[in-house]
């Protein structure tokens, strides 16, 4: 139990350090279900880092891929807290490994990147990186509801993904990534170069609202399927879809600037959204 106790431990340190958004959404949990939120999240995480920061990431990522089909085989010899934290999650709850293997092919899309020409393809990526997340989530925040909440959950992880592509435009750049999809960058007359050279003219504007306008249809969907949660669940997750959804106004209140400045959601502002919710 100490191990345990000691690998959940880690998995919250992990979650305060990278998301305090979900960390503080998810805190409203029951006990054994806010420490699974916490282990899933170190699972993403753990594969995101591998291609944002790995020396290797091609082979990391094949690595870690092959230890996930080695722990749903129950042959994993690992001490690694994320894996025993991990386990002790897909013994408690009935997790759909699928989805987990949907999060690693979402990340070979950025270690080999595909042109994404239009909001399909844009989807096709958010499906995979974000809302993978929410289908994993299903069985431990809304068990016995995966079907009915399936497609609420995949909306709410668009609508969170594109969200962070308008909030790390600059960030992305810098890694050579560019998911603005081809065809609105013609349609608003915005060049690849303006994006380089960073410029915030009614072009970049009004692409930016273009994209902003689909996740907030998306929040909406998603929102919609509130209902249709256990009780416990209807808080954490409006909570995390509202201050996700806020970093938008963040952006406009700083004049559309996601080139040189990091836009956010301040604690007292997530403290607030959280007040309101209950």
């Amino acid at each position: 139990m100490t191990e345990l106790n000691t690998a959940y431990d880690y998995c919250k340190r992990v979650i305060d350090q990278h998301s305090k958004t979900f960390s503080k959404a998810f805190s409203l949990l029951p006990k054994d279900q806010k420490r699974a939120v916490w282990a899933i999240y170190t699972f993403c995480r753990r594969v995101d880092d591998i291609v944002d920061e790995g020396e290797n990431p091609e082979t990391e990522l094949t690595q870690f891929a092959e230890e996930f089909n080695l722990f749903l085989d129950g042959n994993l010899e690992s001490s690694h807290p994320g894996w025993v934290a991990l386990e002790d999650v897909f013994n408690k709850f009935s997790i759909d490994p699928a989805p987990f293997h949907e999060m690693i092919e979402g990340q070979w899309m950025d270690l080999r990147p595909f042109l994404i020409e239009d909001k399909e393809d844009l989807l096709h990526y958010c499906y995979h990186v974000a809302s993978t997340v929410g289908l994993m989530l299903l069985p431990v925040i809304a068990p016995g509801k995966e079907k009915e909440l399936r497609q609420g959950a995949i909306e709410l992880g668009y609508a969170m993904q594109i969200t962070n592509i308008l909030r790390d435009v600059g960030e992305d750049l810098e890694r050579e990534r560019i998911y603005l999809p081809k065809k609105l960058l013609r349609r608003y007359r915005y060049s690849t170069k303006d994006l380089v050279e960073g410029r915030v003219n009614e072009s970049f504007i009004a692409l930016w609202e273009d994209l902003a306008s689909d996740a907030e249809v998306y929040y909406a969907n998603a929102l919609g399927t509130l209902p249709l949660y256990p009780l416990y669940s209807r808080t954490p997750v409006k909570g995390a879809a509202y201050m996700y959804r806020a970093i938008l106004n963040s952006v406009r209140d700083n004049h559309y600037e996601v080139f040189r400045k990091r836009n956010y959601v301040s604690d007292q502002q997530k403290k607030q959204i959280i007040a309101e919710m209950q």
